[in-house]
């Protein structure tokens, strides 16, 4: 949260793009104290229309919507951006938040479906026969604004470079969720499920004057906000969850067996696929126990597509009771103590619809698939 560290480190803060945290409101105007301490501002909640998407400036209640594809405007509105930071000195965050690649995928621009052909895509074997006509077309459309995407990080790169902020700026790629297409014999669009297609997200970072190479320890979300802090010497406030993960990235240390938690505690539009659960991925293995007890067990490295789940299984006994063991610590460190969905939306107060999505203003935080009626901040 920029309010409590960046900013107060004399940091300017930028946001641009698809907010989707609080937002009470695809189309609603957020205000500036659910913000999260964020100045610069031109953002929505959400939309999906990527040919004439919204987004509110400032303080103002009006709302603008971008010229065309909005990749392409909100990436030429953070190059000038980084322009004027590059002129004045400044330090700053600044978050690019595109809404693609996200369905709906045949809202792909043209000249990038063109890049791809149905029946030349490849699907891993985790696809069903009966899906894969299906998926290869959705694919085609997800590749294209993964393309698009691809092109406006190459903008964004080359302005870095030409306004010589590269040397001194911290740069990183990464998203809230994948997409099945087809595996496991999910529909296309299915998120928020434990296989890798959907939470497996890249995670690229790129440090002036540490060398590139890859990484295999795991990492999820909340360990962000404080390697980016340690990274860049200001201080971790306590309150602040998650693993300072910049000595890994200096080549300090070496990796370590640790996991990384994640989890879907109230499931919204995928309620009738998949019930709520928490899991914990090392750098070899994945583990899920939903509210019925355990759910998956997988070995990435002999099973790379989740094939094979070894829930259950005598010979896999010992290693499903650690990772049961390493699950519950995670879940102590967080004071989560797993109940059902109802649970934590009556403590909340979250209201949400039969199929545990929000009848009244849209899907709230990626994370959680709910919608607060109040401020979260």
């Amino acid at each position: 949260m920029p309010r409590r560290n960046f900013k107060q480190a004399g940091y300017d803060t930028g946001y641009i793009g698809k907010w989707h945290l609080d937002g009470h409101g695809r189309a609603a105007y957020i205000p500036p104290e659910r913000r999260q301490g964020f100045e610069y501002w031109k953002a929505a909640e959400c939309d999906h229309d990527y040919n004439r998407s919204h987004y509110y400036e400032g303080d103002s209640m009006q709302k603008h919507f971008w010229p065309g594809y909005d990749a392409f405007a909100e990436t030429a509105d953070a190059q000038e951006y980084l322009r004027t930071h590059g002129k004045n000195g400044k330090p700053f965050v600044l978050v690019l938040a595109f809404g693609i690649p996200h369905f709906p995928h045949i809202t792909a621009l043209k000249e990038y479906r063109d890049l791809y052909k149905a029946e030349n895509i490849k699907l891993p074997p985790n696809v069903p026969e009966a899906m894969l006509a299906h998926a290869r077309e959705e694919a085609v459309g997800y590749y294209a604004h993964c393309s698009a995407a691809d092109k406006c990080v190459g903008d964004l790169m080359a302005t870095l470079d030409e306004s010589g902020l590269a040397k001194n700026t911290i740069v990183v790629f990464t998203t809230d969720h994948g997409e099945m297409m087809g595996s496991q014999g999910r529909r296309p669009f299915v998120k928020q499920v434990p296989w890798d297609e959907a939470a497996r997200v890249p995670f690229f970072i790129r440090v002036p004057g540490v060398a590139g190479r890859t990484i295999n320890e795991p990492l999820n979300t909340p360990d962000i906000l404080p390697t980016l802090l340690s990274l860049t010497g200001v201080a971790i406030p306590k309150s602040v969850e998650g693993q300072d993960l910049a000595p890994l990235i200096r080549g300090e240390r070496g990796e370590a067996d640790r996991v990384a938690l994640y989890m879907n505690v109230s499931p919204f539009d995928n309620a009738a696929e998949v019930s709520e659960y928490r899991g914990v991925r090392t750098a070899r293995y994945t583990y899920v126990r939903n509210i019925a007890g355990p759910w998956l067990l997988y070995d990435d490295k002999s099973d790379p597509y989740q094939m094979n789940n070894l829930v259950g299984k005598t010979e896999f006994a010992e290693l499903q009771k650690e990772l049961d063991g390493r699950l519950d610590a995670e879940l102590k460190k967080i004071g989560d103590e797993f109940k059902p969905r109802s649970f934590y939306l009556e403590k909340y107060g979250y209201k949400v619809g039969k199929n545990g999505s929000i009848p009244y203003v849209g899907t709230g935080p990626a994370s959680a698939g709910v919608q607060s009626p109040k401020p979260l901040n």
